[in-house]
């Protein structure tokens, strides 16, 4: 038995017409770039309040101190640029190790110009002072959960390096100010902060044996070094495990 037009209506439902393609992406993953920026901004950003005291402490002005963080804007560099000063070493001392430390993101900036893709030399530059710990997790990590979406790469970037740069900026200042006030911001475990965010942007790529074998051996060798090394050259070296390890698989 069949049915006609009327009874097809009154019987189900019609269904839906078409959408039209509009060439708009979903904006839940925008939003979840968003959100993840801002909370690793926050994470690290909020360590700022520690590098701004330590810079007062010894004996930078606060406007040496947010020149460091406007300028070098790296904070590891930072933390060992002053603590060489605090410690009594020249200049060149503090520069030498600054530099040694901030090496990293020479590494960072192979992995990001793909990224990216800076089109002009401003934009280069903007991206060179962009190109930290922070920016270049985020935006790896989009491109290895969207590899179909590079645009969300350069979202996680750009909005992760601008949220780090001014809550870390603001951070710096007030810690400066605040001083001594503020206490050992450690106690309040501000410095474990932006190793969780990290761990958070690392783990949703362990999800194979040889990612998460290269990240225990990476680990291992740079826990290893610590005694034994300056300041920075631990993270060289497992820098270094991580680009053998690639050149091993290939």
């Amino acid at each position: 038995m069949t049915t006609g037009p009327r009874d097809r209506r009154e019987g189900c439902p019609a269904a839906a017409p078409a959408q039209p393609d509009t060439g708009r992406r979903p904006a839940p993953a925008r939003a979840a770039v968003w959100r993840q920026s801002l909370s690793v901004g926050i994470a690290t950003g909020t360590y700022g309040l520690s590098f701004g005291a330590l810079a007062v402490g010894t004996g930078l002005s606060v406007a040496q101190a947010c020149a460091l963080s406007l300028l070098m804007f790296t904070g590891g560099s930072q933390f060992a640029f002053v603590g060489v000063v605090g410690a009594g070493g020249g200049t060149p001392a503090a520069v030498a190790t600054a530099g040694l430390v901030g090496a990293r993101n020479g590494f960072y900036g192979l992995q990001t110009s793909r990224l990216v893709v800076p089109r002009s030399w401003p934009h280069r530059l903007l991206a060179a002072q962009a190109t930290i710990d922070e920016s270049t997790a985020t935006s790896t990590a989009q491109a290895a959960l969207h590899p179909e979406r590079p645009e969300l790469a350069r979202l996680g970037f750009w909005s992760t390096a601008a949220s780090v740069f001014a809550l870390w900026n603001v951070a710096t200042l007030l810690g400066a100010l605040l001083g001594d006030a503020l206490g050992d911001p450690r106690s309040l475990g501000m410095d474990a902060a932006a190793a969780a965010a990290f761990l958070a942007l690392l783990w949703p790529r362990l999800r194979s044996a040889t990612p998460l074998t290269v990240a225990v051996a990476a680990a291992v060798v740079a826990l290893g070094c610590v005694p034994v090394l300056p300041a920075g050259a631990p993270v060289l070296v497992a820098a270094a495990v991580g680009v053998a390890a690639g050149w091993w698989t290939r």
